[in-house]
């Protein structure tokens, strides 16, 4: 879906941004090499990359609690 018609900026954009390390806005933007023009877009974009990174940190904390499992079962048969 598109977030900003000025720059023809979708949620996979977003989302691709968060994946190469933006945790701001303007980072989004200078992603895409553009900037927010008319300013609408700002609180999608916004709210986008809030639910992105929470989605991240989510991901990692279930990751690590997984490792930890997995060494802890490793530990037991050992």
């Amino acid at each position: 879906m598109y977030i900003c018609s000025c720059n023809g900026l979708t949620d996979y954009d977003v989302q691709a941004a968060v994946e190469a390390g933006a945790t701001r806005p303007r980072e989004v933007y200078a992603a895409r090499k553009c900037r927010a023009q008319c300013g609408n877009c700002v609180k999608g974009v916004s709210c986008l990359l809030r639910e992105a990174l929470k989605a991240r940190q989510s991901q990692s904390v279930m990751l690590a609690a997984a490792d930890v499992s997995h060494h802890e079962a490793t530990r037991a048969v050992a």
